[in-house]
């Protein structure tokens, strides 16, 4: 006997075929927007490199290591641009160069003025791997830069994109160098709805953009790429397109959605950590501690640091301890550093001490170098993260150092 089938089942069933046909409606279109896509986004390759390379030959700047691109020059600028701005490396650049001006002297360096060098320029493990690199080409090259991609991949410190930086722009050879300036433009010319911050992503618009890069002018290509990105293509809602020479081709600025594009999965929070930093003073010198030979900021000179906000009178009963006899304290303003996956918030105290050195317990005797102001500036490496209080001192970091005194703050006493 039949089973009588009931209106509500009629409804349900007719409900679940009308929800199929609508997915399979969905999909085709999908299908034909991935196909249009694609067939828009090949044409604008095919386009991008005679209208960039034209606004390039008008718009690029004078930099310094453009002047005369050797392949160490090359390299060296391409490793401190990583994660910093070109106005940040200017002052860096040919002072690091007239103390290290080849592969050999940079190999042959010792770590404490290799990182002074580098200090204020931060991810100080970029100094290190140039280094470890200037020494393996020294072994396995004959202390020449390699000019082949996959030579240069066998490097410290050197990915993709500054393989790909150095062989295009000090060689000539036709490789891409795909970094975050060329991935958001590329992202927003075609529209692109790929995460960007996947490796296969990046490996992936490395293979698609070689099949449009200019073999007889690669090396001014990615920096062109690199440049538009820099200064027209700008991050989140600050790109200037009515300055762009691809505004024509751009499918996120016909669709007004520029500022959607790149795509990338969220970062998590940074992580806040406390920290209460001791300025000590005897006279003229003052105290410092070498950082532990890993970890962040490996190697470097700090203030003596302790963990969390340690209010006034805990600071000195912990110096008693150490057999510090404080003269005069000083509660200094607050100050923030921020690193990629965490923030330091710091209190600090400017502490007048009586015979530093003399008094110290055995702990803090071998713990602490004590320098004068002109010793630090030359000798010490000390990281930015610390510039708010070097600032009460006068000692001049990184860049500071270049300039005068004006730069920096009086001693606030």
């Amino acid at each position: 006997m039949k089973k009588k089938i009931t209106k509500e089942v009629k409804k349900k069933i007719a409900k679940e075929v009308k929800k199929e046909g609508a997915k399979e409606i969905k999909k085709e279109s999908i299908k034909e927007n991935i196909k249009g896509n694609t067939e828009e986004s090949t044409e604008a390759l095919r386009e991008l490199p005679t209208l960039l390379l034209a606004w390039y030959d008008k718009r690029k700047r004078v930099l310094p290591w453009r002047e005369e691109p050797t392949p160490c020059r090359v390299w060296i600028s391409e490793i401190m641009l990583q994660q910093t701005r070109v106005e940040a490396v200017k002052p860096y650049y040919d002072r690091f160069l007239k103390e290290f001006p080849d592969v050999s002297s940079l190999a042959a360096a010792k770590e404490d003025r290799l990182l002074k060098c580098w200090e204020g320029l931060g991810y100080y493990n970029r100094a290190r791997n140039l280094q470890k690199a200037a020494r393996q080409i020294c072994e396995r090259f004959g202390g020449e830069l390699p000019s082949e991609r996959e030579e240069l991949l066998t490097l410290s410190g050197i990915g993709s994109y500054t393989a790909g930086a150095i062989s295009s722009i000090a060689f000539g050879k036709p490789y891409p160098a795909v970094d975050g300036n060329v991935l958001r433009v590329l992202a927003r010319l075609r529209a692109d709805e790929r995460d960007i911050l996947k490796d296969s992503v990046k490996r992936a618009v490395e293979e698609e953009l070689s099949a449009y890069l200019p073999r007889e002018r690669a090396g001014e290509f990615n920096q062109a790429m690199m440049e538009l990105g820099a200064l027209v293509c700008i991050p989140k809602g600050g790109a200037k397109c009515g300055e762009c020479p691809l505004e024509s081709l751009c499918m996120a600025r016909r669709t007004d959605r520029v500022a959607e594009f790149p795509k990338k999965t969220p970062k998590k929070a940074r992580r806040i950590e406390e920290k209460t930093i001791l300025l000590l003073q005897d006279g003229e010198k003052t105290a410092l501690k070498k950082r532990p030979e890993k970890g962040l900021l490996a190697g470097l000179y700090e203030f003596p640091t302790l963990e969390g906000h340690v209010p006034k009178e805990k600071v000195l009963s912990y110096l008693r301890k150490l057999g510090i006899q404080t003269v005069r304290i000083r509660e200094l303003p607050p100050a923030k550093h921020i690193f990629t996956h965490k923030e330091w918030h710091m209190i600090g105290y400017l502490i007048r001490v009586d015979e530093l050195e003399r008094e110290l317990s055995k702990e803090a005797a071998s713990t602490f170098v004590f320098a004068e102001k002109e010793q630090t500036e030359a000798e010490y490496p000390i990281p930015s993260a610390f510039a708010a209080y070097a600032e009460y001192l006068r000692i001049r970091q990184g860049s500071g150092r270049f300039h005068g005194d004006e730069a920096y703050g009086k001693q606030r006493e």
